[in-house]
């Protein structure tokens, strides 16, 4: 089989385990995500993505949360920021669960989209990256988005937030192809 199908069969897989969660916590809140500004999702991930890199330099944990869930929760913030770009914060949860689970799989597989085109020109290089390295390319864009948000969105020569949310959702999905939840 080649790499490509393999690292969709991946992609499958970890979609899957993002989406459950994502829809377990839709029962669990509903769309309350939607009243969240982009710097405040931002600013979630950068968290998550901070535990990630204390955890890995300590090699300890007090929370029962491992590392793997925090990797699904940077998939999950990140496409729910693109759906904040895309339409705006609301003043409340103003997605049905169906339409907010379209949307989801409707970003995850642009974001797959963008992973065949890299991994096209870079010749899947992520797999010989460490998971330490993802996390901290996860945390380099989420500053890049923190200077643009800062900057009302505007850039000179860079990409935009939106760009970086996909860069990081496909780090995050190769961290977890990584950590083996998927074989």
């Amino acid at each position: 089989m080649g790499s490509i199908s393999k690292t969709d069969q991946q992609f499958d897989k970890i979609k899957t385990i993002c989406l459950e969660v994502f829809s377990k916590k839709m029962k669990d809140y509903g769309t309350a995500w939607r009243i969240l500004r982009p710097s405040s999702i931002t600013d979630q991930i950068y968290i998550k993505a901070q535990r990630i890199r204390s955890l890995q330099d300590k090699g300890t944990q007090k929370i029962n949360e491992g590392i793997s869930s925090e990797f699904v929760g940077i998939v999950n913030y990140a496409i729910m920021g693109l759906v904040q770009l895309d339409r705006g914060h609301s003043d409340h949860a103003d997605l049905n669960s169906g339409d907010a689970l379209d949307i989801y799989t409707s970003f995850y597989e642009k974001a797959r989209s963008l992973m065949h085109d890299k991994n096209h020109d870079y010749s899947e290089a992520w797999r010989e990256m460490r998971v330490s390295s993802l996390t901290d390319i996860i945390l380099m864009k989420l500053l890049r988005i923190k200077q643009i948000e800062d900057n009302k969105g505007v850039t000179f020569a860079s990409e935009g937030i939106d760009a970086n949310y996909y860069d990081i959702i496909n780090y995050a999905v190769f961290a977890l192809i990584k950590l083996e939840l998927v074989k």
